[in-house]
């Protein structure tokens, strides 16, 4: 890719980008690589195992403790839960389940025909934005985007005569670097990081109560800020960057815009019909029983919060299922209707295929599981947060910059802990009394930390899902590596890492609420 884009370095900005590009590229195989880090991680647990660090950790109580993962013990109970790890790997259960459906309604022709009339009544002016508002809204059915949104906008972008790396980038920075917006609906991160929030604010003084909408508001109008910003990078800067790079995979079941045909247009209407079939009969077992079983027991549930969102609910549980359903449906009934399948094997035969695209996706993701698990195991990621978190309380900066150091450390954090819900565990027991000793809230501490482990997903490894990203992209361009991806979503990250602090800082600055319950001071109870 890099050579195909060498045509279109005019500025600054394209040949940083193409350098990243490049040297990224010429890292060996993600597999390879992951377990090249793996092999690294072992080695420096057991160079500093032995060593005596003055970090608490905040979960424990206890000294940081780095596990030498060479010692014997370490070597056999890496080796006998290799399966264990691999199966329970949080990306391969879903992506695996919900592109059974996706296959089939890809096979039979359901999506082609759906995408080209959409897009057939679709401004194309506003494609970009409102694929990155859908990327946000995503985050209400948890990590359904990754499998559902991304692979899509590259899909859509295709059909409407677009490069497909530019709707994977759109849809990536909606779906991962808009990870912290929120589209009115409150997403399944709101009341796992209150929850942990008030933990940390309890350390200093226990009669503190967060609301788990504290950063509401605020998270509702960052979900402006993250459509401006990518749909201008994405049509002023990411796209004339793709311009001379060839689309080179295979195109033969790629959608191209023809009027549908007086079968597609009967076999749309009775797969359409029979999603809201679908629909409307969850909604009924929604609505009907007086206590639904799709709701969350009570004691799981956070004051104010719907039982049908929370992470614990089964129908939050079951979104990777609803995918299959509200996909394999309609796909089937489309094939029948439209005639482009015959009998039951052709549906058996579009899931075979959907599976036989994932082989490589599944060999990455063995290798990025056994790399995760180990780091983990490790303790060197927990070190290296506490020792960043410990170096901003050090420093004395005023309370803005304090605020944007903030920002600063949970970005880099993000570089080396995946896990939202860890990274504040760590990070938060110390910045959350820290800041309420300097009179700030922990509403507006934790709302800093959103705003910088937002901002870095979409550039990070680490995330579980970003090997799947790349697979995304090869689709489309065979020789896309890690190098392709960063650079593709490096501008998104530096925007966002600057203009949605700014934006953060403007809320402070003016007073708007942050949330419900929520507030910018914090006066200790008398």
């Amino acid at each position: 890719m890099s050579e195909q884009t060498a045509a279109t370095n005019n500025g600054w900005m394209n040949r940083a980008l193409n350098t990243i590009e490049v040297v990224g590229n010429k890292l060996p195989d993600p597999a390879v690589l992951f377990a090249l880090l793996m092999v690294i991680v072992w080695g420096m647990s057991w160079l500093f195992s032995g060593m005596t660090f003055s970090e608490i950790d905040p979960r424990t109580g206890q000294q940081i403790q780095i596990v030498n993962l060479l010692s014997g013990n370490a070597l056999t109970t890496f080796a006998s839960n290799i399966v264990t790890t691999f199966v329970n790997f949080p990306p391969l259960g879903v992506v695996l389940v919900a592109m059974l459906g996706l296959g089939v309604a890809e096979y039979t022709g359901f999506i082609n025909a759906g995408l080209r009339s959409i897009l057939a009544v679709t401004p194309a002016t506003f494609l970009t934005p409102v694929l990155i508002a859908v990327g946000v809204l995503s985050h209400v059915a948890v990590d359904a985007g990754y499998v559902l949104v991304i692979p899509l906008g590259a899909v859509i972008f295709y059909a409407a005569g677009r490069h497909p790396l530019a709707g994977i980038a759109a849809a990536f920075a909606g779906v991962s670097g808009g990870f912290s917006a929120t589209f009115f609906v409150p997403s399944s991160l709101d009341p796992l990081l209150a929850g942990m929030t008030q933990v940390s604010a309890q350390i200093l003084d226990p009669t503190v109560i967060i609301n788990p909408l504290n950063n509401y508001i605020f998270t509702t109008a960052s979900t402006v800020l993250i459509v401006v910003i990518g749909w201008f990078l994405t049509d002023k800067v990411i796209e004339p960057r793709l311009a001379k790079t060839k689309v080179d995979g295979d195109t033969s079941q790629m959608i191209t815009m023809e009027a549908l045909s007086t079968q597609e247009r009967k076999g749309l209407r009775a797969a359409v019909t029979s999603m809201f079939v679908v629909a409307l009969l969850l909604a009924l077992s929604i609505v009907l029983p007086a206590a639904t079983p799709w709701a969350a027991p009570a004691e799981q549930v956070a004051e104010g919060m719907n039982p049908l969102l929370v992470a614990a609910s089964p129908l939050m549980k079951s979104i990777v299922t609803l995918i299959l359903v509200f996909f394999l449906v309609p796909g089937i009934v489309y094939g029948y209707v439209s005639g482009s399948v015959s009998n039951h094997r052709d549906i058996i035969k579009g899931m075979s295929h959907a599976m036989s695209g994932m082989g490589y996706y599944i060999v990455m993701a063995f290798f990025c599981a056994l790399f995760l698990y180990a780091f983990n195991q490790s303790n060197l990621g927990t070190l290296l947060a506490l020792k960043g978190a410990n170096a901003l309380k050090a420093m004395g900066l005023p309370l803005a910059m304090t605020l944007v150091g903030i920002v600063f450390l949970s970005g880099f954090v993000n570089l080396v802990v995946g896990s939202a819900s860890a990274k504040w565990a760590l990070i938060g027991a110390i910045m959350v009394p820290m800041l309420m000793e300097l009179g700030i809230s922990p509403d507006l501490t934790q709302a800093a930390y959103r705003v910088g482990d937002s901002s870095t997903n979409i550039i990070t490894p680490l995330l579980p899902y970003f090997p799947l990203i790349v697979v995304f992209c090869q689709k489309y361009v065979k020789n896309s590596g890690i190098g392709t991806l960063v650079a593709l979503m490096l501008p998104y990250s530096i925007a966002m890492l600057l203009l949605w602090t700014a934006f953060l800082l403007g809320f402070w600055a003016l007073d708007i609420p942050l949330g419900l319950g929520a507030s910018y001071d914090y006066i200790p109870a008398r």
